[in-house]
């Protein structure tokens, strides 16, 4: 069917203002079935497919979300480019609470996901370059579409992409800042080495819901109270964006 975008996100992208949804696509991949159906919606002159990472209840926890299935059925409605949305928290000063920033490098902490579409017997067996793991053309028009947005955006940082669902111990964080991260989630791998195997233009926008263990200038527990609100904070200027990067 084609559409100009692929948004994948939370539960939350099904609330951003301006969209004008137009149908739900219930696709299964050679990969098995995705986190749920994908919603094609309009945006201006513009076909944007969405997808909730975690499925439309938040069922799903990140090391059982079917990163393959997912980004192969974006792939399977026609959709070449995708914009993946991620909740983190901030590690070094650059990256607190309610900041919005671009990551240009990650490092996979995860362990026991698939990560490849070599899994299966038989399977081509793919050695892709993954030096720049985020796709620069992308990349560069996210950022652009930010400022034309006259959204506040930090360029770059080290994503650290951690198993979940716990959050992580202030020595694991103490670990990750000193390999060089700037950002911990859960979710930002296998996505996008999958992207990259599957030939997909990828890039990622983070949301910094709070202060990762033990960075921020009071030492607080993390509250889902905190982490809700800050997210709900920023998340009127992703409309803005996305109509923007449609057009760059």
């Amino acid at each position: 069917m084609g559409v100009d975008l692929a948004v994948i996100g939370g539960t939350g992208v099904y609330r951003l203002p301006g969209i004008e949804w137009l149908e739900t696509v219930d696709i299964d991949t050679s990969y098995g079935s995705p986190s749920g159906p994908v919603r094609i919606a309009r945006l201006g002159a513009r076909r944007i497919a969405f997808l909730a990472r975690h499925g439309e209840a938040h069922a799903l926890p990140p090391h059982k979300v079917n990163y393959r299935a997912n980004l192969k059925a974006l792939q399977d409605i026609g959709a070449g480019k995708v914009l993946a949305v991620n909740t983190v928290g901030g590690i070094t000063e650059r990256f607190g609470p309610r900041v919005l920033a671009v990551p240009e490098q990650i490092i996979d902490y995860t362990w026991g996901r698939i990560s490849t579409l070599c899994e299966e017997a038989g399977s081509e067996v793919l050695h892709v370059d993954f030096t720049e793991p985020y796709t620069a053309s992308l990349r560069e028009a996210l950022l652009k579409a930010c400022v034309a947005a006259s959204v506040a955006v930090v360029d770059g940082g080290c994503y650290a992409a951690t198993q979940g669902p716990r959050l992580e111990s202030r020595a694991e964080i103490i670990r990750l800042k000193r390999d060089g991260c700037d950002l911990v989630g859960m979710t930002g791998m296998p996505e996008a080495g999958l992207a990259r195997e599957l030939g997909l233009d990828y890039a990622s926008l983070c949301v910094v819901a709070n202060w990762a263990a033990g960075c921020g200038p009071d030492n607080a527990e993390i509250t889902l109270q905190e982490v809700l609100a800050n997210v709900d904070s920023v998340s009127g200027c992703l409309t803005p964006i996305i109509d923007n990067l449609l057009n760059c």
